[in-house]
């Protein structure tokens, strides 16, 4: 898969302002304000900045946090990173296709796999499946 780039004047260009902040400079909107964050259809999650399949519907739960929370990603739809910023250490969830900011991975999630994505839900778009 060949990753989008586009320069920044592209990106504001494409995003609304809060998408932009959040998506390209990684920003965090507040807790419980997402529209994704009660979707319960079944469908898939997008990266909302290049459209990228991330996250099934399926890998969804409440994790009582106030963010879009899945156990799993779909294969190679994201990448992992080291974040040291805000004084902790966190693993950073990035689009693979465009780079983008989506949040962060915790290792506290409820299902087997014990992961919690922990998504901004401007972050993302969702398809709705029949």
């Amino acid at each position: 898969m060949e990753k989008e780039h586009l320069s920044d004047v592209q990106w504001k260009e494409k995003l609304t302002p809060e998408q932009y902040h959040l998506l390209r400079e990684k920003g965090t909107e507040q807790p419980f304000s997402g529209a994704l964050l009660h979707e319960k259809r079944n469908g898939e999650y997008r990266c909302a900045a290049c459209g990228a399949k991330l996250f099934a519907s399926t890998t969804k739960f409440d994790s009582g946090t106030g963010w879009p929370s899945f156990d799993e990603a779909l294969p190679g739809a994201v990448e992992l990173h080291d974040d040291d910023r805000q004084g902790m250490h966190r693993v950073e969830i990035t689009c693979a296709q465009c780079g983008s900011h989506l949040g962060h991975l915790f290792p506290d999630g409820p299902t087997e796999t014990g992961m919690r994505y922990c998504t901004n839900s401007t972050c993302l778009s969702f398809d709705v499946k029949g």
